[in-house]
């Protein structure tokens, strides 16, 4: 199977319900194409009152191996022990340290799981879509990226000939804090639709600051 957003969010459910009593907000759920990184824990942190705070909590998986369900599930488990952890503020003497181990190795006593803090991927099938083909000039994508006021943040794959007039839809929403347009040939927009209306994908602040940044701005 190839792990995607809706599956991610179906489990994350189910396993949060059975083994964290349900104590963990949905966080942002992503996809990457790495190799050697098959799941990733990512938030964003900043200080108040002297204090940490972390937020925009993301889980991430790759869809570079064509995995089995159990071995996508032990991805995930891996990952939600890592939420978990930060989520509540648990001290822990490493990545992988203690407060992991114990709570892993607990999941994978009563429960039957394999999660482990190095998984090794040998012998793993690749994805279809992850082996060498030949490919034309890739594709440009004109990408409008919006900040809201209450802090969410979307990137929406447009149509071209519909920017104009979702342009000029902008300027009268006072929810939107900030946009912008831009050009690029990434490819981690192939999987958006071509927009023709005013929609996006909520991603987090990290994702929207490392794409934005990466991308040539777009001026009518």
């Amino acid at each position: 199977m190839i792990v995607t957003t809706a599956w991610m969010e179906q489990w994350f459910g189910e396993f949060n319900r059975l083994y964290f009593g349900s104590g963990l907000p949905v966080p942002l759920f992503a996809l990457s194409h790495a190799r050697t990184q098959l799941g990733q824990m990512a938030c964003k942190r900043t200080m108040r009152w002297g204090r940490t705070k972390l937020y925009d909590f993301t889980i991430k998986l790759s869809t570079y191996y064509d995995m089995t369900e159990d071995q996508a599930k032990n991805v995930l488990l891996h990952e939600m022990i890592h939420y978990s952890i930060a989520y509540t503020g648990v001290k822990d003497t490493a990545p992988h340290g203690i407060v992991w181990r114990g709570m892993a190795d607990s999941l994978n006593r009563k429960h039957g799981w394999h999660i482990q803090a190095m998984t090794t991927t040998k012998g793993w099938k690749v994805a279809d879509g992850s082996k060498p083909r030949k490919v034309g000039p890739p594709s440009v994508y004109l990408v409008l990226a919006l900040r809201m006021r209450d802090g969410r943040h979307f990137l929406s794959s447009v149509n071209p000939r519909f920017a104009r007039t979702i342009d000029r839809q902008l300027v009268r929403l006072s929810e939107i804090g900030n946009y912008g347009w831009y050009i690029t040939h990434d490819a981690y927009f192939k999987d958006f639709p071509r927009c023709r209306s005013l929609r996006g994908r909520r991603v987090s602040v990290d994702v929207y600051e490392e794409k934005t940044a990466e991308m040539k701005q777009y001026v009518f």
